[in-house]
């Protein structure tokens, strides 16, 4: 019996603003071959545009794929790493399918998860699986991010999709900072509220 094989990868930990967000894709081997010859590999790799026409090849590839997030409020109660891990498991609970393994992106496994796991640093670069859920989770936020530029304007966000770019950190000195940004990080704490 062939076992499925999910990878799992996040986006937005570093960001200033806006949730963090996990995919979990899983692909057949018969997927693989098609996947390489379009492209897909670690997002940052990649341009935005290369990354947004390969979203719609991946998720009808993929036998399985789900996205989870952790929200603002959730980072700042839980700390950054413990929220990633949480939008990691809830990416991976939305599947469709169980898969027996899971290949979660890094060195930190999730807590609590049914299904055996295995790290892998710089895991984006080694498999099809969390490369693919890498673009999913990087395309899904970025989108977001434009669209929370409209309902937060001054920061940037469209541009700079909630990281800490010089314009970014000079709209929070100038604005304050919004209900989404983690007033916890570095580059947020001692500001003002809006």
């Amino acid at each position: 019996m062939v076992t499925l094989v999910a990878g799992v990868d996040e986006v937005g930990r570093g960001a200033l603003f806006g949730p963090v967000v996990a995919a979990a894709v899983v692909l057949s081997d018969s997927a693989h071959g098609p996947l390489k010859a379009l492209g897909v590999t670690d997002s940052k790799a990649l341009s935005a545009l290369h990354r947004q026409r390969l979203v719609q090849p991946i998720q009808s590839l993929a036998t399985s794929y789900a996205l989870g997030m952790a929200s603002v409020q959730e980072i700042e109660r839980l700390n950054i790493l413990q929220a990633t891990l949480l939008a990691m498991a809830r990416a991976m609970e939305r599947l469709s399918l169980r898969p027996g393994l899971c290949l979660v992106d890094g060195i930190q496994p999730i807590p609590h998860l049914d299904v055996v796991q295995k790290t892998v640093l710089q895991g984006d670069q080694h498999h099809l699986e969390i490369a693919a859920a890498s673009i999913l989770a990087k395309v899904w936020r970025d989108q977001l991010m434009v669209r929370l530029d409209r309902r937060y304007p001054g920061y940037g966000l469209a541009t700079n999709k909630g990281y800490g770019s010089a314009y970014h950190r000079q709209a929070l000195k100038t604005l304050g900072p919004s209900p989404q940004h983690r007033r916890s990080f570095k580059g947020c704490q001692g500001i003002g509220r809006k």
